[in-house]
């Protein structure tokens, strides 16, 4: 009796050195991903490694987590952009978001219908591509009444291909030779969260980020047209609406960076905490990531989601190479 007590001791302190080492791990690869020496790539690739690993020891507080810091560091790069240079680069880009957001979630319509992936999950993976991914499914999915696994699915299926075009899509812009433009407007178009945005076009360039994040929010605004529409179309007839307040809070930021000299001595340092927040985000994405996660997509909805991230990018690069 006394060596089987012993036994189950020994085993908890086990558990528990275990967990402690996990911890520690996690919370020094978090701590890595703050300094210089961390891009958004490497912080998304070190995430995925831990999910696939040792797992997340705080999963349960990450979605909340991404939401306030994404928001928060957004705000911030506000603070580095000047408020001509955004509303010229809004206008350019606003065609091409009408176009392809339209286009998008008509497509998705047919390719649901095709693949039999479920008129719900469907709509949500469709209106994740087009608009901003994760929020564009978290507001759009209690209005039309999504059951949990749908909206992790669809979910699941933005962050997957988040992760894959942080890494290709500066490795195509420099093969193309896209200008800053160019690429700000295409990344802004085809990547589906604010968050994988922000990172690829930082990595190519300031004026690619400053046209990236302006075009990005401002697609951002079409969730409250077309949730008001998904009501519509699903009959739920009611259903609360979430309005995206940290854009208006963006804009505030820029306005004071053009305007008010004292907050430009200190928008320097705003940016560069701004894009640490950025980067710390797309660690905890991957290190959300895990293979529960991404084995519970399924193939058909991860099929759709493909063939439709593969058509707005391909649709949006060659818009913006030939008409931009």
């Amino acid at each position: 009796m006394d060596s089987q007590h012993q036994l189950t001791q020994q085993h908890g302190f086990l558990i528990n050195i275990n967990n402690n080492g996990r911890k520690l791990l996690f919370i020094m690869s978090a701590a890595f991903c703050v300094t210089p020496y961390a891009s958004p790539a490497v912080a998304l690739l070190l995430g995925l490694i831990i999910a696939q690993s040792t797992g997340h020891p705080y999963l349960h507080l990450n979605h909340k987590a991404t939401h306030i810091l994404l928001q928060a560091s957004v705000v911030g790069l506000g603070f580095g952009m000047n408020l001509q240079a955004a509303l010229q680069a809004g206008k350019e880009g606003v065609l091409f978001t009408a176009a392809s957001i339209s286009g998008t979630l008509l497509a998705g319509y047919f390719l649901g219908k095709w693949l039999k992936t479920g008129k719900k999950t469907s709509f949500l993976i469709s209106a994740g591509t087009a608009i901003c991914g994760g929020s564009a499914i978290a507001a759009i999915s209690p209005v039309i009444k999504a059951e949990e696994k749908q909206i992790s699915v669809a979910l699941g299926c933005v962050f997957i291909l988040n992760s894959v075009a942080l890494f290709i899509f500066p490795v195509i812009g420099h093969h193309l030779n896209l200008s800053q433009t160019q690429f700000g407007l295409w990344c802004a178009i085809a990547i589906h969260d604010t968050s994988s945005v922000v990172g690829a076009a930082g990595k190519y360039g300031a004026h690619a980020l400053e046209v990236a994040t302006t075009v990005k929010l401002a697609r951002a605004l079409w969730i409250v047209p077309v949730t008001f529409i998904s009501s519509y179309i699903f009959k739920t007839g009611s259903g609360r609406t979430s309005v995206p307040y940290f854009i208006g809070l963006f804009i505030l930021a820029l306005i004071a960076n053009t305007y008010l000299p004292a907050v430009k001595l200190l928008s320097p340092y705003l940016v560069i905490i701004a894009k640490a927040g950025l980067t710390l985000t797309l660690f905890l994405i991957g290190a959300g990531l895990s293979r529960k996660v991404i084995s519970s997509v399924g193939f058909k909805p991860f099929l759709q989601g493909v063939i439709l991230w593969i058509a707005i990018s391909a649709g949006a690069l060659y818009a913006v190479m030939h008409l931009a």
